[in-house]
């Protein structure tokens, strides 16, 4: 029984231990499908993985015995390779469905290919003999299902399905991935490496066919590679088949499942060489540059392909090259390249490292005037090894106004007056020749660009020519400011500015940035002004001189002598003493008095006598300067006539830089005398002579000369006025406004109408009558005679102030001056003078020579102003000044320091005072004592020692007549100053 028992443990354990080591069984079963009695009809539960599989071997068992599998087989009994590709896609679309009309269709297919011959065997066809096995209500959808199986095997059914790719570069990043694959509508997803899909993406499913790609290498690299992988899950493609086999039971198939129907595929590019494209936009730092300054251009750099490439870490070094352009007169037209001939300024080189900004060096410093542009260039061919790494070489445009900097131009000019010598009131101007002093005149849209020139002219203090200085004379009275625009360099004559009564006139041209458009200041370098006093750019407005003079007598018998004084004003103070500067010609010091005569009558003597043929009696010279000459009392200069006849002195004054050529009358009645034929009477007859003109409120007056051996006594003048009537009309004399006092005449001599004044402008026709005691006429004058007419003219628009101070006193008399003002008289306007002690040669009115100023003098309208009479306490030279202010202290003409007619000698008290001849002395030296005219003796005292009104009163009335007007304003500020407090009363 003991071995028994230990047979049997033994038996025991080796069972135990065969239970343990086998397999699990798993037994087939019944899936999806019908049973309807007749035999089951659909797919069997494999219970090995869940699958359902079908019976390929139609007469065999049913497989519920243990079940292993499945195995992949790529054969089967003798089917061909395309019938398991069919099985295998039949199985994959299909067999796994969950209805019933599917599986069956599925069943059907399988025995209809691995069991042909049973399928077939029942005399019909075998899809009408199985179908049988499922209700028949479903076996049209079974059979309809089956055939579409078999369709879409046929169609799609492949024994080798395969996948390939190719990678193929049109350039370093554009290419296309081409997917090829059997059958060719597989898809699956496919990756890129250093590349990414049109839609941004580096994986994406892929169909088969060509995919465009474009490369994403890293940055900076200098090559890389694309590679490319796809996956396609291929179930249900290929000639194989999943077995799954039960002992002694049908197999059982089913469609290769799982990773094993997968294809995958790669590629990869070649190595791609890379290159990149630099790219430079430029700014200049500034549009405009000063002359002298450097050009600097601000450069942006970017990549326009690429990326900027890096060897061993750096980045790959680019050589930029600048090359500027210019100077153009104007802005460039851009274009694609430089203009054949185009001027190059200079050339600057920057080194790139990568995109981003850089600034020009600055090397190239702005020579002149002109448009300067950019152009910026990389020459690949100048990088040597790392050229490959250069797509290409690169220029920019030409002429891009971001890159053109202009640097403005110097606008000047050279002045010339066109007028050397000018008298008073002449239209004074100046011819410019403007340039740019600095490169070239710069244009805008094809035109130069205007300039607004400014030329002031200024009256020279004084009565020197000016000397040229930088700085403009703190004393110079503005005369007025003209403008020329110029469009461009060229010749222009400047706009007039009436000249002065006297003295140098000089123009100061110049050029102000804040005068021009605004568009045009930053055209311009910087402001600009010639010097002050540039020989060429003066004018000498040459001083009218006024001689008054007197025969002592009218009648002289033959060998008696004649006597002439003469007061000669007009001439500056320091006359004669001028020497010349190598432009300005020195004085002429000489005035030369010629007696002209016989004449047989004195209708001969006038305006147009022709001197150059008229007989001379003598001639006689004085110095060219101010002051009372007494002509023919020394044996030197004595005037003896030996001829009966008529007799003039003429004063001539050639004229010189300073002064005004000038001559007397012939027609002078105040300058002739008369040599009667001896035993002779001479008819009594009358010569006149009016003031040839005057203003509108200014007085005038007529002079008669009475002449002949025999005056009735009791005979008497008178004078009368006419008009004023319009020039147009004629002589008209029918109703005098004006009527002297009846005058006696009780000898030959020179007789005085008395003042009167027009209150309207026109012609006024003087006529004097010579009345008997009785009231007949002895003569009379004819309306519209010659010098019997006084043209009346409307006060000037402008203020206008002219002066006549005393000339001479001796050192305890008073002096005092004279203004003549006309034109409009603004309401509150005053009136001061002041005179200036001088101590040199050279005139200066500053508050170190001021030693007199008058009271205020208040202005009510055009007319004579007297100054406050002043003793000066030294003997020398007194310049006066006449300065008119308005109601707000504002300076409205300030007169010339040094001009003539307003100067005041000074002298010392004589020790023995002359004893003056008596007339009866001075008739005896003429003629017989029945000829002496004592009133022609007391008109020759009065003018002698001190008529000063008189002679006063017809130098303004000559003076007004030459243009004698000074209407210079200059600051006086010190002079405002103290007459402040006035302007309050």
């Amino acid at each position: 029984m003991r071995r028994w028992l230990s047979v049997l443990l033994a038996l025991f354990l080796l069972a135990g231990s065969l239970a343990l080591n086998a397999p699990a069984a798993h037994a087939g079963s019944l899936g999806v499908g019908y049973d309807i009695g007749m035999g089951f009809l659909g797919a069997y539960n494999t219970d090995v993985d869940g699958r359902q599989a079908y019976c390929a071997d139609l007469d065999a068992d049913s497989p519920f015995a243990q079940t292993s599998g499945p195995e992949t087989i790529t054969s089967l009994d003798s089917l061909s390779r395309q019938q398991l590709a069919e099985l295998n896609y039949v199985l994959d679309r299909w067999g796994q469905s969950g209805d019933a009309n599917v599986t069956s269709a599925v069943a059907l297919y399988v025995w209809s290919v691995t069991s042909a011959g049973t399928y077939n065997s029942h005399g019909m066809s075998g899809d009408t003999y199985y179908v049988g096995r499922a209700p028949a209500s479903e076996r049209g959808t079974i059979l309809a299902n089956l055939s579409t199986m078999r369709q879409q095997a046929a169609v799609n059914a492949v024994t080798d399905p395969s996948l390939s790719l190719a990678l193929d570069m049109t350039d370093q990043y554009n290419g296309t991935l081409t997917v090829a694959a059997h059958p060719d509508s597989l898809t699956g997803s496919a990756s890129l490496t250093n590349a990414v899909f049109a839609d941004g993406a580096s994986t994406r499913n892929l169909a088969v066919g060509a995919h465009p790609i474009t490369g994403t290498p890293a940055d900076g690299v200098p090559s890389y590679k694309i590679g490319a992988s796809m996956n396609i899950a291929a179930a249900g493609y290929g000639a194989a088949l999943d077995l799954y086999t039960t002992p002694g039971a049908q197999r059982l198939v089913a469609a290769v499942a799982g990773s094993s129907t997968g294809l995958s595929a790669s590629v990869e590019s070649p190595v791609i060489d890379l290159d990149f494209q630099p790219e430079i936009s430029t700014q200049v730092a500034s549009r405009f540059v000063a002359e002298g300054d450097a050009f600097v251009d601000g450069l942006t750099v970017s990549v326009s392909k690429g990326t900027w490439i890096h060897l061993d870490g750096n980045p790959v070094e680019v050589t930029a090259t600048g090359t500027l352009y210019g100077p153009f007169d104007e802005q460039p037209t851009e274009s694609d390249t430089p203009p054949a001939g185009a001027p190059v300024a200079g050339a600057e080189t920057v080194t790139l490292t990568g995109a981003g900004s850089y600034s020009s060096p600055g090397t190239i410093i702005a020579p002149e005037s002109g448009f300067y542009t950019w152009v910026w260039s990389i020459d690949k061919a100048a990088h040597g090894e790392n050229a490959k790494y250069l797509t290409d070489s690169f220029t920019d445009r030409f002429g891009q106004v971001a890159e053109t900097s202009v640097v403005p131009f110097q606008p000047v000019t050279v002045s010339e007056a066109d007028q050397r010598l000018a008298v008073p009131s002449d239209a004074l101007r100046d011819t410019i020749t403007v340039s740019s002093s600095n490169g070239v005149w710069l244009k805008k849209d094809g035109a130069h660009i205007p300039v607004v020139f400014e030329g002031t002219a200024y009256q020279v203090p004084g009565t020197l020519p000016p000397a040229q200085n930088t700085a403009i004379d703190s004393n110079a009275v503005p005369l007025g400011t003209v403008t020329v625009t110029a469009d461009g360099p060229g010749v222009y004559t400047s706009p007039s500015v009436v000249a002065p009564s006297g003295g140098f006139v000089t123009w100061v041209w110049e050029v102000k940035k804040s005068s021009q458009p605004e568009w045009v200041r930053d055209y311009l370098a910087n402001d600009w002004a010639d010097d002050y006093g540039i020989n060429v750019e003066t004018t000498s407005v040459r001083w009218p001189i006024t001689v008054t003079s007197l025969m002592r007598e009218y009648n002289v018998h033959p060998d008696g002598r004649a006597f002439d004084v003469a007061t000669v004003s007009g001439f500056p103070a320091n006359h004669g003493d001028f020497t010349g500067d190598g432009y300005w010609s020195p004085d002429l010091d000489v005035l030369r008095h010629t007696v002209y005569g016989p004449f047989a009558t004195d209708t001969e003597l006038t305006d147009d006598l022709d001197l150059t043929t008229a007989p001379v009696l003598a001639e006689l010279t004085t110095p060219a300067r101010n002051g009372v000459y007494k002509l023919g009392y020394t044996d030197d200069d004595k005037i003896v006539p030996t001829e009966p006849g008529f007799y003039v002195l003429v004063t001539t004054f050639e004229g010189d830089d300073r002064v005004q050529p000038y001559q007397s009358s012939p027609a002078d009645v105040l300058e002739r005398f008369y040599v009667p034929p001896t035993g002779t009477e001479v008819p009594v007859s009358v010569i006149t002579q009016a003031t040839p003109e005057a203003a509108v409120g200014e007085p005038f007056s007529d002079t008669a000369l009475v002449q002949g051996t025999k005056i009735p006594d009791g005979a008497y003048l008178v004078f009368r006025a006419y008009g004023p009537h319009p020039a147009e009309v004629g002589a008209v004399c029918e109703s005098p406004f004006f009527v002297s006092d009846e005058i006696p005449v009780t000898q030959a001599g020179i007789y005085h109408s008395g003042t009167t004044i027009a209150a309207e402008p026109g012609n006024v026709y003087w006529v004097e009558t010579l009345y008997a005691t009785d009231g007949d006429v002895i003569a009379e004058g004819k309306c519209g005679a010659p010098g019997e007419t006084t043209v009346v003219t409307e006060q000037p628009e402008e203020l206008r102030v002219k002066t006549n101070a005393v000339p001479t006193v001796v050192l305890g008399e008073a002096a005092h001056d004279v203004a003549t003002v006309t034109g409009t008289v603004p309401e509150g306007a005053r009136l001061v003078f002041e005179a200036y002690r001088q101590h040199t040669d050279e005139a200066l009115c500053t508050a170190e020579e001021l030693v007199f100023t008058s009271a205020a003098i208040d202005l009510d309208g055009p007319g004579d102003y007297t100054s406050d009479e002043v003793i000066f306490d030294e003997v020398g030279t007194y310049y006066w000044v006449e300065t008119v202010i308005d109601e707000d202290g504002l300076i409205l003409h300030r007169g010339l320091c040094g001009a003539p007619d307003e100067t005041t000698i000074v002298t010392p008290v004589p020790e023995t005072p002359e004893e003056p001849g008596t007339p009866g002395e001075l008739a005896q030296t003429g003629a017989d004592g029945n000829w002496w005219p004592l009133g022609l003796a007391g008109g020759l005292i009065a003018a002698v020692t001190g008529g000063v009104l008189l002679f006063g009163r017809r130098l303004a009335i000559a003076r007004e007549r030459t243009g004698y007007v000074r209407e210079e304003d200059e600051a006086f500020e010190e002079f405002k100053a103290q007459f402040e407090g006035a302007k309050e009363d």
